[in-house]
């Protein structure tokens, strides 16, 4: 993704920026966000955006900087293709208007390493999407959402899973044209302290409460642990 290799994130092994966020040379802004999502599994995580929560369970996700929730262009049984239209702060910041379109693994990823870390267990869960910064946000000929990347990848422990949460602000601003100096004015160092904690809350929020509803919402096929 721009300057970095994005497959880096299919390898447990820690990266250099876990945590964090940086400029990468081309002016995109790159924020980095680990999370230990106990008692979760990356099962869990592709479920909850293929059951497409409504406001109020957007509000549930994160009880401060969510405001409503709206799905668009879904399709049965997959959450790939979808398009999530939200209100959100970050962190204290005014309340914008985002678009995230959902998108194939594979847009992204190389396949045979993708695939390879998804059989061996290095990897249990992935949501890629494309971002846009607002409700307006510019696509492509194809119609994907340009602005942003956004890339969630998990791994399961013994003791739930491991977020790995990744984003690229302007990404698509220097294919444009724009110069680092101009990317850094449209998407400033500013906004990445702010993201960086609400991603970390948002998720931290969820899970707390997903386990209990995955396994309500799945009976069918999950075993339930009582607690007594």
């Amino acid at each position: 993704m721009s300057t970095i290799d994005i497959n880096r994130l299919l390898d447990p092994a820690p990266m250099s920026l876990e945590t964090g966020y940086e400029r990468l040379p081309d002016g995109v802004l790159h924020v980095a966000c680990r999370i230990d999502m106990h008692r979760c599994t990356g099962e869990m995580f592709e479920w909850w955006f293929r059951s497409r929560p409504g406001t109020q369970q957007y509000v549930w996700w994160h009880p401060v900087d969510h405001v409503s929730s709206e799905w668009l262009e879904c399709q049965e049984g997959t959450h790939i293709g979808s398009i999530h239209k939200v209100q959100e702060r970050f962190t204290g910041s005014p309340v914008e208007q985002l678009l995230i379109q959902l998108r194939d693994p594979a847009e992204f990823f190389d396949a045979q390493a993708y695939a390879a870390a998804r059989a061996d267990g290095r990897v249990s869960g992935v949501i890629c999407a494309r971002g846009g910064q607002n409700w307006d946000a510019p696509r492509d000929p194809q119609g994907r959402v340009m602005g942003a990347r956004l890339l969630h990848v998990l791994r399961d422990t013994e003791w739930g899973c491991v977020l790995r949460s990744h984003f690229f602000l302007g990404h698509d601003l220097p294919a444009k044209g724009l110069d680092p100096q101009q990317v850094l004015g449209l998407v400033p160092d500013t906004i990445a302290p702010g993201l960086l904690a609400h991603c970390y809350n948002e998720f931290t929020f969820l899970s707390r409460f997903l386990p209990s509803l995955f396994a309500a919402e799945n009976q069918a096929t999950q075993t339930v642990v009582l607690p007594w």
